[in-house]
């Protein structure tokens, strides 16, 4: 019920109380002591608030107490051995608590004790062998502790009613004891991330009633026991990173309720049974063999699971005699398969038509390094649903399948370090959803598609390696997104363009064996991420721009191999993190700078330039101490700058008579629309299209003003945000964001289609969002974004604010970053909003001092307490919100007061239980050691860069986006 405060101590006068829960609220504070007269109670449930201090010892008082509750707490300390004098407690769970020591051995005296949970706590030491004595003990859960000592040999012998075992995530060791077959009712045991060793019990196949087993990441050895097999109601097996050897026993595919097998790197050999086929495992969904030593041909054998999802045979050492892949047209049976992975493995076959016939909601297939050879067939674009396709380091020749342009879906493509020959298909422009493309390593000839700069969502671009011929097109500077750029080791030849600039979120380019002539160009020094730049081994001449110098996050860079002449500029010793510097061959001169990072560079980054000097180190001349210099004769200078200034006069001339002449056109004319927008909308119109601001048309309410959905008579959507002019800055609130909006152009702000405005009435026509704010589908029930979606959407509004910051005029701060913020359109694409009390920078200013107005607990420190306003202010906020978005928690929680926020949990918790503060809905249980979740520390990483207490310790917009595309590249790949 959302309830908060502290347990009132008045709560221990209702001393008929039998029953209480309170679970899954916001109380605090202690237990509080006068409830040890509720004499009568029987279950106390308190679980899921936020309870603090210790574990009361009186809870033994009550002595009818059946079932105590109160895991998800802050309680700290140890667990109170009085707790064993409850002797009617049947279920007893305290986990998710910071609980630290040893577990009690006077718990062995709860003979009544069905549940014992103490899971996800800091419990050290063994296990008491006096809780075994306990006869009516059901479920037993010690998950997540750092418990040490061997299993007791005595684990089941009083435990005949066991139905689940929850060791996994601790240190226990020894060996398996094999007497857990005495647990004649277990259903659930889980022992994996320990240390077990020794061999796998065969006697574990005597449980019959086993439908989860969890072996995996312990020291196992010896064989799969083939007694598995007899496991006739198993749902779940897994036991992969183990030390097991010998072939897997057809047994286990006899076992029809069979969903899920993982049995990755555990140095298997042998071949894939023939049963797994014969079996009758109509209900089997994931499959995972990786990482073994697997061998055999397996045509024919997969393909009769007919509701397999995953198979996943990545990384073992398959051999297949057959010249074509057939096990791949036995899968095309296989209706709802979304992953098919077979890679590291030397299949030496080829691709079959038949792929074309896997299942149309095939998501990602993974065949790299496995010795494909012939062609990609052209039915690889029947695969409709496909997600990511891999099949780098094989021996593939042919062209690229015109036919992928119907993979609509697609997100990463990789043929590279194959034999690929052919042009690059112009089909491949119209994949709008594509984010890497990697064709490195090939045989492809042809140019570049003109067509290229169509692919906005590109993130990388890898066509180095080939024979690619003629210029770069110029749609490829238009990719405003690109992070990765690779088009070395080509014959590609022309000027680089100054649109090079407009790259400026890549943190790699490399244009480097080229034929590429003219000179560097000046907006070079736009690329202020670009951390790799090699341009070598071309044609190129002129100097080395200054504005090189502006790259401050430049970690290499090499123009080694050209005809560059001039000095090398004294600007570059501001580049801080450059490690490597290659301008040899050239024919550059003056004396090389020494501070900075060039204390760091030998003589290798300088050879071969004759005219350079400088410190001996780098095995150059001293440079010559001339008192004179060649002045330039004095008239040409003056000559020079008489003509600069008429120049300037004649420029000013024109430009006022036009601005002029503008304003008397468009007041002759009366034009009179919204600025930057045609279209013209009046207060009737916008009255008629709300249906008069009827209640069926809100969108939503705040402190300034109401939003409404409306159609105009042409048919089209808006919404209309409408000013209360009674609120004190609602007309101050109308101003500024006219004014901010009034030039700004970005695909990730939310446009302004036109305004109505008269001295009583004050309206914003805004674009329509379809899908509400970004606050909505974090916080409803009905919708749930998986993490490459939110990282998407973040990325989007990160677009947004370094548009702000960066590429406009002025710096404008937006100053209420949260989620209710951000809208989604039909797509999903982000777009920030309410600019109502935006802050525009003068020209030099890095900050300014105003009324602090935002929301709170996304207010920056300096915002809230000084009124200082910078960007710096929106990276905060932004990194507040970045963590609402992956935890589902708000900064106004009610578990959040004092000391504690949303920062500070996150801070504790990122080492020890950063699973625990993940939204549940991102990670499955078996994913805690997965990409996801490495992707999802990264995430909160970034978040705290953002939200450092100092603004200038925070990162800016710029290092944000490359940040969050770089993870999701990692995510993908």
């Amino acid at each position: 019920m959302n309830l908060t405060g502290k347990i009132p101590s008045q709560l221990g006068n209702l001393s008929f109380l039998v029953f209480i829960d309170l679970s899954g609220n916001y109380f605090h504070g202690s237990v509080p002591q006068e409830l040890i007269q509720l004499r009568r109670l029987k279950i106390l449930d308190f679980s899921s608030n936020d309870f603090s201090g210790e574990i009361p010892s009186w809870l033994h008082f009550l002595p009818k107490l059946q079932l105590l509750e109160l895991r998800e707490n802050s309680f700290t300390g140890f667990i109170p051995p009085s707790l064993s004098n409850i002797s009617m407690l049947q279920h007893l769970d305290l986990s998710s608590n910071p609980l630290q020591g040893k577990i009690p051995e006077d718990i062995g005296n709860l003979h009544n004790l069905k549940t014992l949970a103490l899971q996800y706590n800091r419990l050290t030491g063994v296990i008491p062998f006096q809780i075994f004595n306990i006869s009516t003990m059901e479920r037993l859960g010690f998950t997540g502790n750092n418990l040490t000592g061997n299993l007791p040999l005595q684990i089941c012998h009083g435990f005949p009613r066991l139905q689940g075992l929850y060791l996994s995530e601790n240190e226990l060791g020894g060996e398996i004891p094999s007497n857990l077959s005495e647990c004649l009712q277990l259903q659930m045991l889980s022992l994996s991330y320990n240390k077990f060793s020794g061999s796998i019990p065969g006697e574990i196949g005597r449980i019959r009633t086993l439908v989860n087993l969890y072996l995996g990441s312990n020291d196992l050895s010896g064989a799969i026991p083939h007694e598995l097999g007899n496991l006739e109601n198993l749902k779940e097996l897994s036991m992969g990173n183990n030390f097991l050897n010998g072939s897997i026993p057809a047994s286990i595919f006899n076992i029809s309720p069979l969903q899920h097998i993982e049995i990755s790197s555990c140095n298997l050999s042998g071949g894939i049974p023939q049963e797994i086929g014969n079996a009758n495992l109509s209900e089997l969904i994931e499959i995972y063999l990786l990482s073994n030593n697997l061998n055999g041909p397996i045509a024919n054998v997969l393909g009769k699971l007919s509701f397999i999802e995953i198979v996943d045979l990545t990384e073992n050492n398959f051999i297949s005699e057959a010249p074509e892949l057939s096990f791949i047209t036995s899968l095309t049976s296989c209706r709802y398969l979304t992953t098919l992975a077979f890679g590291n493995n030397p299949l030496n076959g080829i691709l079959p038509f038949s792929i074309g016939n896997l299942s149309t909601s095939l998501q990602y297939l993974y065949g790299y390094n496995c010795d494909v050879r012939g062609s990609i067939p052209n039915e690889i674009g029947n695969l409709t649903s496909l997600i990511l396709l891999s099949l780098y380091g094989n021996e593939l020749t042919g062209s690229i399948p015109e036919s992928m342009v119907n993979l609509q879906k697609l997100q990463g493509l990789g043929i590279l370090n194959n034999k690929v020959s052919g042009s690059i298909p112009d089909s491949l422009c119209e994949l709008h959803s594509l984010n890497v493309l990697s064709l490195s390593q090939n045989q492809i000839s042809g140019s570049i598609p003109g067509c290229i700069g169509n692919i906005t969502t590109l993130g990388s671009l890898y066509i180095d390696t080939n024979r690619l011929t003629s210029s770069i097109p110029a749609s490829l500077w238009l990719l405003k997104d690109l992070l990765q750029l690779n088009l070395s080791t080509n014959i590609l030849s022309g000027s680089i363009p100054q649109e090079i600039g407009n790259l400026k979120v890549a943190f790699l380019i490399d244009l480097s064996v080229n034929r590429f002539s003219g000179s560097i160009p000046s907006t070079i020094g736009d690329l202020q991420t670009l951390s790799n730049l090699s341009l070598a081994h071309n044609a190129l001449q002129g100097s080395i721009p200054e504005s090189v110098g502006k790259m401050l996050n430049l970690e290499q860079l090499d123009l080694s191999h050209n005809n560059l002449s001039g000095n090398i500029p004294k600007s570059m010793e501001a580049l801080k993190y450059l490690t490597y510097l290659d301008v040899s061959f050239n024919d550059l001169s003056d004396e090389v700078p020494s501070g900075g990072p060039f204390k760091n560079f030998t003589s290798k980054s300088f050879m071969s330039n004759e005219g350079l000097c400088g410190d001996p180190i780098y095995g150059l001349p001293s440079c010559p101490n001339e008192r004179q210099k060649r002045r330039k004769p004095m008239l040409a200078v003056v000559f020079s700058l008489l003509g600069i200034t008429v120049l300037i006069l004649i420029v000013i001339a024109l430009a006022y008579a036009i601005g002029r002449y503008r304003r008397k056109n468009l007041v002759e004319n009366r034009v009179n629309f919204a600025p930057g927008t045609t279209l013209w909308v009046s207060y009737y119109e916008l009255l008629q299209a709300t249906e008069g601001y009827s209640e069926s048309h809100l969108l939503g309410t705040g402190s300034l003003g109401s939003v409404y959905r409306g159609t105009l008579n042409n048919g089209r959507d808006i919404a209309v945000k409408v000013f209360n002019l009674q609120q004190q800055n609602a007309l101050k609130s109308f101003d500024v964001e006219c004014e901010v909006l009034r030039n700004l152009r970005h695909r990730n702000l939310r446009k302004v289609i036109s305004t109505c405005s008269n001295p009583d009435f004050k309206a914003l026509v805004l674009e329509y969002m379809s899908n509400g704010s970004l606050e909505k589908w974090l916080y409803s029930d009905e919708y749930v974004l998986d993490i490459l979606q939110r990282i998407n959407i973040m990325i989007d509004v990160a677009h947004a604010l370094e548009y702000l910051h960066y590429g406009y005029s002025t710096p404008i701060v937006h100053c209420d970053l949260k989620p209710s913020n951000v809208l989604l359109d039909e797509d999903l694409v982000a777009h920030l909003s309410d600019f109502g009390i935006s802050k525009l920078l003068g020209e030099g200013e890095s900050n300014a001092y105003t009324t602090t107005l935002g929301t709170l607990g996304y207010i920056a420190p300096e915002y809230g307490l000084e009124g200082s306003v910078s960007i710096r202010c929106d990276v905060y906020s932004y990194g507040i919100m970045l963590m609402e978005v992956f935890t589902r928690m708000k900064p106004s929680d009610k578990k959040f007061s004092g000391d504690l926020n949303l920062r500070s949990w996150i801070n504790d918790s990122m080492h020890d239980a950063i699973t625990h503060i993940i939204d549940s809905n991102l990670l499955e249980p078996e994913e805690r050691n997965t990409k996801k979740l490495r992707s999802l520390s990264f995430v909160m990483e970034l978040a705290l860069n953002c939200s450092m207490e100092s603004a200038s310790e925070r990162v800016n917009m710029r290092e944000v986006v490359a940040t969050l595309k770089n993870i999701r590249f990692q995510l993908l790949t």
